[in-house]
């Protein structure tokens, strides 16, 4: 893919990590300190989730929305988003990163 659609599209981050039961709380809470901190004062980012998995309660499902692949990645690799995602890391005992670049969109009509 052209490295000009991946600095001008949107990207979604998607983070499928595990967490032990004993720890899920912890991860929460470490979430929840740096949530906003993340929505308010970090470039380019537009909207995230957090999601737990229906019939495995350690598996956890992060994803992000950034308004490019460009901010995410220079996102990551400050000292801040080491520092701030820290706590959460250490609740997980496996994570994978996956990215891509936003291609079409559909939005439900209102009525």
């Amino acid at each position: 893919m052209a490295e000009s659609m991946t600095e001008t599209a949107k990207a979604r981050v998607v983070f499928l990590i595990r967490v032990p039961r004993e720890r899920a709380e912890a991860f929460l809470q470490a979430y929840e300190r740096i949530r906003y901190q993340v929505a308010e004062g970090v470039d380019g980012h537009l909207v995230d989730q957090v999601c737990a998995s229906p019939t495995d309660p350690e598996q956890w499902l992060i994803t992000s929305e950034w308004e490019s692949l460009g901010h995410f990645e220079a996102w990551e690799r400050s000292p801040e988003h080491r520092e701030l995602v820290g706590p959460m890391r250490a609740c997980m005992t496996e994570a994978k990163s996956i990215r891509f670049v936003v291609r079409e969109q559909t939005s439900a009509r209102r009525r």
